[in-house]
């Protein structure tokens, strides 16, 4: 198990508490006061500690499991040691997953880093900004004139907030992250490091004179509920503003260029690429390191598999892949033919089988 240092440590609970909480089924109810202690994995647990199992991949693991419970699926209910309680869910890892909200709300959102409270004499903050009551800043910040942000924030240590930023209740801003232009709501996890608002890629290419930069006068808006992992960046606007919709969800090292449109409740893995002014729909799925060319359209819930070069618009629902990324039925087959080829090849190098 993880080391507890650094987070809040639950009080015991039992397990028929543990089953009411997640909704599962107890299989054998005269283990009901048995004593949870803490979660693990199941290679790590111990006999107070709850673990799942929902995955083959780990069979192996479940069968020398010295786990006290687990919460598992019907069907594979028989692999589970007689020495682990049971707790049958439909699925498992998601009842896991709201025991641990439940246990360790404390790890689901960032806090100050130097668990501190109020606002630290070391910040620098213009005396026309408004900080609403509850607002949390940690050393060395520095907030610019004309700035309004929301009860429950935190500003981490380091950050710099440009004039004339809005950021809405219940939310953090990383340690040393940038914030300039922007508009953000309510419940945005900004993570460390971060840079928010800085210019556009913006030029008119190879002129008499160079290259001539186009004025950004965009902005950036982050909807409710958005979550941008560490490093990443997100340049504003042009002529029309850089938009993150409600519920979207970014990982770290990710960058969005000017004028992108992202809609709601999407999910960008590591180190995505997004060119200007390109389109994306609501439920939309990248995977890690996929770039994107610019001004097109990815329709509502499409998926894009990891590492592909997108050049092309796709439909809404589409499963693409690939470099460039084409339907993945396709892209398979392709790849199917390409390795046929080569064992052919290799098989007979001087084509004295083929006409």
């Amino acid at each position: 198990m993880a080391q507890p240092f650094f987070f809040e440590q639950p009080p015991p609970s039992t397990l028929a508490e543990i089953a009411a909480l997640a909704k599962a089924e107890m299989v054998d109810a005269s283990r009901g006061g048995l004593e949870v202690r803490g979660l693990a994995s199941l290679d790590q647990a111990g006999p107070m500690h709850l673990t799942f199992f929902d995955n083959l991949k780990y069979a192996n693991q479940l069968a020398s499991t010295r786990a006290g419970a687990c919460l598992v699926s019907a069907r594979f209910e028989p692999r589970v040691p007689a020495h682990v309680a049971v707790l049958r869910a439909a699925q498992p890892f998601r009842e896991f997953v709201k025991i641990a909200r439940a246990l360790h709300g404390d790890a689901l959102r960032p806090r100050s880093l130097v668990d501190h409270a109020g606002i630290a004499a070391s910040a620098i903050i213009d005396p026309s900004a408004h900080l609403e009551d509850g607002v949390i800043v940690d050393p060395l910040v520095v907030i610019g004139p004309r700035v309004e942000i929301g009860a429950g924030t935190v500003i981490g240590a380091g950050a710099v907030i440009g004039a004339n930023v809005r950021i809405g209740r219940d939310c953090n801003i990383g340690a040393r992250s940038s914030l300039q232009y922007a508009l953000v709501g309510n419940n945005v996890l900004i993570h460390p490091g971060c840079s928010i608002g800085q210019d556009g890629y913006g030029f008119v290419f190879f002129g008499p004179d160079g290259h001539l930069k186009v004025p950004q006068t965009g902005r950036v808006l982050i909807q409710n509920d958005v979550e941008i992992g560490a490093g990443t960046t997100i340049d504003r606007g042009s002529l029309r503003d850089t938009v993150i919709g409600e519920g979207t969800k970014i990982d770290n090292q990710v960058q969005i260029g000017h004028n992108v449109t992202i809609g709601r409740h999407c999910l960008l893995a590591a180190q995505i690429g997004l060119a200007g002014s390109l389109t994306i729909g609501d439920n939309v799925a990248l995977g890690a390191k996929v770039g994107i060319n610019n001004h097109l359209h990815i329709g509502d819930g499409a998926q894009v598999t990891a590492m592909s070069g997108v050049k092309d618009d796709i439909p809404a629902n589409g499963r693409w892949g690939g470099f460039f990324a084409k339907p993945t039925r396709q892209w398979f087959r392709e790849i199917l033919a390409v390795e046929r080829l080569a064992r052919d090849i290799t098989a007979d190098p001087k084509g004295e089988g083929r006409e």
